[in-house]
């Protein structure tokens, strides 16, 4: 977490070095750029490892925070499209059901690819605006990994360990959001987003798990707009 402080002592360094712009209003045609983080946390809900495995056998999936960025353009006065540009979350799989209080079984990481559309409400001089928005999330799943913890559960364990493979999926998103103008051109923006997510992972035993993720993601970030 030290790279987030260092980020936000410089966003507010920045924020206060554009105090001698002139404020500009969120009208059609301008451009938004912003840097923060990001936290997604799924609301795991899970289906039963398929035989041979320990009955009861589910997963629960941990949450992540990572520095993110995003683009933004206004299409006319009220809405607007909204790019998230990450770098990849990495995620712990807990075995839960059956086999809770094992630890980690594995890990994935995970790219959300997701394109917003917004609306925004009040003036485009208004200093806050909220907003809601819909968009389509793909969540592009690699770099699955196997624990020893698995393996030693695993009754058809194959030579070289159990491997992961987890289907990426697209998801609906909706969200809603506010901007607040700090000084001049630099903004301040929360931002909620919950997507419907399902996935299977596969193991290279041959046994399978569905898995319904439905992650909520926080962001909080900084910003500047021409």
């Amino acid at each position: 977490m030290n790279n987030n402080k260092t980020f936000f002592r410089l966003a507010g360094a920045a924020a206060l070095a554009g105090a001698a712009l002139s404020a500009q209003a969120q009208a059609a045609g301008t451009w938004m750029f912003s840097g923060g983080v990001t936290h997604i946390s799924p609301n795991t809900s899970s289906g039963t490892l398929s035989p041979p495995a320990p009955p009861g056998t589910t997963v629960d999936i941990g949450a992540d925070t990572q520095a993110t960025l995003a683009v933004g353009r206004m299409i006319t006065d009220n809405w607007s499209v909204d790019v998230p540009i990450g770098f990849g979350f990495k995620h712990s799989i807990k075995g839960d059901g059956g086999i809770a209080g094992v630890g980690e079984i594995g890990t994935v990481k995970a790219l959300p690819i997701s394109v917003f559309a917004q609306y925004r409400f009040l003036e485009p001089t208004a200093r806050f605006r909220p907003y809601v928005m819909l968009g389509l999330t793909y969540a592009h799943f690699y770099g699955e990994r196997g624990s020893a913890t698995l393996n030693a559960l695993n009754p058809i364990n194959p030579p070289g360990g159990t491997q992961l493979k987890v289907d990426s999926k697209f998801g609906l998103t909706p969200g809603f959001g506010v901007t607040a103008m700090l000084t001049g051109r630099w903004f301040l923006e929360l931002q909620y987003a919950h997507s419907f997510l399902k996935t299977t992972t596969t193991l290279s035993s041959g046994q399978h798990i569905d898995t319904r993720l439905n992650p909520d993601a926080y962001r909080v970030s900084v910003g500047v707009q021409y």
